[in-house]
């Protein structure tokens, strides 16, 4: 089974219209895979395509639109160009060495240096065949670069190479359970099986975990929530933490010991794609959420939505039972604009598990630039059942931000 593209290491190709981007992702590939073209602005949306790269593992490398792209249509090309620059854990800034730096390439340019820190970046230099450009090279002469000849693939290994030594400067996301467990520690993961369900396999956040004990040397019993009752009261020895899917927060947490740590999966990825601090104070905010406002409930990924849907059904039912009546709820796949977003009074965002921290760290910043409030689906459905904190105390330091908050 692939490494889910959220999980991989994004590197995203920048550069304008026709600087050599489709030619050097299928070098890097070895294969066609971009179409090739010499009119400007053949790649329309972003193609991305997952590769093992040696010492970074898994990587997702995406071939973008040239930010240079004009028209209408092109404005909407560059703003997938730049959704993508979002995710990306390397950015690789793609010039022909033989022509002289246009504005567009600069501006490009400056952009990825200021934000060197954040996301690294490295230079190729296309068509390495032809006559270099001394201002071209006065340019780029900052940046950690290599030469490709388009047409033989010559530099490539080398680009890889330049790649892998970037290593140390990605920021890695913690994983699901990172600092709650120790090597031997048992954990109980509830798992529901029911129609939205995927048929013979379980959802991510839910494989992750697992995976994420296995490598910590623990022990996982992963039960339904009907199984829960009988088989945490035979084990000898109690667990260190109990996960719960967050629909059925209020059944596990009535069938557990008081004294048993419980979270749920939505907030460990809370915590590991976004910031629980910053979806808390969306809690906060819950109770003085006025009349008429407008709420906004947020998916990461494209699924079918059963009749009893957690987004579209389950939560706007429970905030209009128990937080606001006369709200209005809007739903979307994608970030609205900056303007679109001043209408919101409150984003409540899924696991975002389909999704890297990058990208979500981006999204909750535009969101706070604009004043709305944010919160998550398993932060919410814990407050709605009257479990926070309670499911906040595997995490001490938020534990007691979240009382202090509410006292």
């Amino acid at each position: 089974m692939a490494t889910a593209l959220a999980e991989s290491i994004r590197i995203v190709l920048i550069g304008i219209r026709n600087a050599g981007k489709s030619s050097l992702m299928n070098n890097l590939f070895e294969k066609d895979i971009s179409i090739i073209s010499s009119t400007p602005g053949t790649t329309t949306d972003p193609v991305t395509r997952q590769m093992e790269m040696g010492a970074l593992g898994a990587v997702a490398v995406t071939d973008t639109a040239g930010l240079d792209d004009e028209g209408d249509l092109g404005k909407m090309r560059v703003l997938k160009t730049l959704e993508s620059s979002t995710s990306s854990s390397i950015n690789i800034f793609v010039t022909p060495i033989d022509s002289a730096p246009t504005e567009a390439e600069i501006e490009i340019f400056k952009k990825l240096v200021i934000n060197n820190n954040e996301v690294p970046f490295i230079c190729v230099l296309t068509h390495s065949d032809k006559i270099e450009n001394n201002k071209k090279l006065e340019l780029v002469a900052p940046a950690p670069k290599v030469k490709v000849n388009n047409i033989t693939g010559e530099g490539s290994l080398e680009l890889r190479e330049l790649l892998i030594r970037q290593k140390e400067k990605i920021t890695v996301e913690i994983s699901p359970v990172e600092g709650l467990v120790t090597e031997g520690d048992l954990v109980v993961l509830v798992t529901p099986i029911d129609l939205a369900a995927p048929k013979g396999r379980l959802i991510m956040p839910q494989v992750q975990t697992i995976r994420d004990l296995l490598d910590k040397d623990c022990a996982s019993l992963v039960v339904k929530e009907r199984e829960l009752f009988p088989f945490y009261n035979n084990l000898i020895n109690k667990p260190k933490l109990v996960i719960t899917d967050s629909q059925v927060f209020h059944k596990v947490a009535a069938d557990i010991p008081e004294d048993q740590l419980l979270t749920s999966f939505s907030i460990l990825f809370a915590r590991k794609k976004g910031d629980l601090e910053e979806f808390i104070r969306g809690i906060v905010n819950l109770k003085n959420t006025p009349e008429g406002v407008k709420i906004l409930v947020m998916e990461s990924c494209s699924h079918h939505r059963q009749a009893d849907d957690i987004g579209t059904v389950k939560i706007p039912r429970l905030f209009r039972q128990l937080v606001q009546p006369n709200v209005e709820f809007e739903f979307t796949r994608t970030l609205p604009s900056d303007e679109e977003l001043e209408q919101y009074y409150m984003v409540i965002h899924c696991a975002g598990c389909m999704i890297n921290r990058g990208k979500m760290m981006d999204r909750l910043e535009r969101i706070r630039n604009k004043g709305v409030f944010i919160t998550n689906y398993g932060l919410f459905l814990g407050w709605i059942n009257g479990l926070l904190p309670r499911a906040l105390e595997p995490f001490e330091d938020l534990y007691e931000e979240y009382r202090e908050a509410f006292e």
